[in-house]
């Protein structure tokens, strides 16, 4: 009898061991196809069957999965990666393949910062002030109109990559002139988005299938970055709050097209309530799964798998915790020589996951995105001030050391 396979487009170091284990779980045999399957060193150590073929060519993948179902009974077909473009290629697979799974047209739209902020406000969803740019001089007049502070990003990319925010001139033009001089890696030709600085709480919506399963907050290192500091959910909202944020939440689906599958929408609260920063049409990496299911006991990778297979998924809680992360980022660069208490904070009751993301004497070289971040903690608990007291407590536990290279 042929093994139900779940096919996996690429690989993901944080959620893509979730996927495998999951889809195990279930019975099914992952295989993942991959440009370079070296690359994702958890399908090694999980045993996973890996085929290597050009993920960046449709017609090759269309012809490696019908080879693949010719020994296997396919039961879904998802993917994700760090580049966007591979959910893009999942929906046209599943389209071709008559398989459940998302709209093409309506991720690729997503990714494109810019035209998915005509779309949201076609459809009076409040977000930033906003203007596209392609030079120096375009990105100087697009601030003279919004007003500083702005934030200057790329049109594509994630994990807050290119992202800065700018509150003089001057650092406007520095942070042009890095996007712009060949620094920063384009995958098409560069388009800069400016955008007024949105003031007031960060929140985030996590979605599946067209409904909230949970709203959390979070908090930034210090700017011009956005490297996430700390993050928990539930957020403590009020009703009102609650239910408008979930709102605007939906709102974006609708006008988006993203009814189908695991969304992540990022807002911020300002004088005007809640304004659209990014609506992501994939699931969040680590920790936001560990998170959910902590706080809620909704395993959102299972229910994306339920999902993908055409089953219908349950997102029902299952209980109500306070889930914390907090994410350990270092203040300087240089060699890394030793990290210490990883393993008594592991062991307080209550904390969920110590993860260290490098090892001693690996060089540190900050870059003011999402590779910053060297380890993380999880904490759970009743309540939001036992988890917040829980967390700190680890925290200080794990200390590390950076000797400055000679050049600093």
């Amino acid at each position: 009898m042929a093994r139900k396979a779940l096919i996996l487009i690429e690989g993901h170091t944080s959620i893509g061991p979730l996927y495998v284990r999951a889809a195990q779980r279930r019975g099914l045999y992952p295989i993942t196809m991959s440009t370079d399957p070296t690359k994702y060193d958890y399908l090694a150590a999980e045993g996973v069957e890996a085929v290597q073929v050009d993920t960046n060519d449709l017609d090759v993948m269309k012809s490696v999965y019908s080879r693949l179902k010719l020994t296997h009974d396919i039961a879904g077909l998802t993917g994700f990666s760090g580049d966007e473009s591979v959910y893009v290629a999942v929906g046209k697979l599943c389209r071709h393949f008559g398989l459940p799974g998302p709209d093409p047209a309506s991720i690729e739209q997503c990714h494109d910062k810019f035209v998915q902020r005509q779309v949201l406000e076609h459809a009076s969803i409040p977000i930033p002030e906003y203007r596209v740019a392609t030079n120096a001089t375009e990105v100087e007049s697009a601030v003279t109109e919004i007003g500083l502070p702005v934030v200057i990003k790329p049109i594509g990319g994630s994990g807050s990559s290119g992202v800065h925010m700018c509150r003089t001139v001057e650092e406007v033009a520095e942070h042009t002139r890095h996007l712009l001089g060949g620094t920063h890696m384009w995958q098409a030709p560069p388009r800069i988005l400016v955008e007024e600085f949105a003031q007031g709480q960060y929140f985030t919506t996590d979605m599946m299938g067209g409904r909230v399963v949970g709203i959390g907050t979070g908090d930034f290192g210090p700017p011009p970055h956005f490297v996430y500091r700390e993050y928990s959910f539930p957020a403590q909202l009020s009703d009102d709050e609650n239910a408008r944020i979930a709102d605007a939440s939906l709102s974006c689906l609708c006008a988006l097209g993203l009814g189908w599958g695991p969304a992540k929408i990022e807002f911020r609260w300002t004088k005007r309530g809640p304004v659209v920063i990014e609506v992501n049409p994939r699931l969040a990496g680590t920790p936001d799964p560990e998170l959910i299911q902590l706080a809620y006991g909704v395993d959102l990778v299972d229910e994306h798998i339920k999902l993908v297979i055409g089953e219908e998924c349950d997102l029902r809680a299952q209980h109500s915790h306070t889930a914390s992360a907090r994410f350990l980022a270092p203040d300087r660069d240089g060699m890394l020589e030793r990290i210490e208490g990883a393993g008594r904070a592991a062991a307080l009751p209550g904390v969920a996951e110590v993860k260290m993301y490098v090892h001693p004497n690996t060089p540190i070289v900050r870059k003011g995105d999402y590779r910053d971040l060297i380890g993380h903690i999880i904490a759970a608990s009743p309540t939001p001030d036992q988890t917040a007291a829980l967390l700190q407590q680890a925290v200080d536990l794990v200390s590390w050391t950076i000797t400055p290279c000679p050049n600093d």
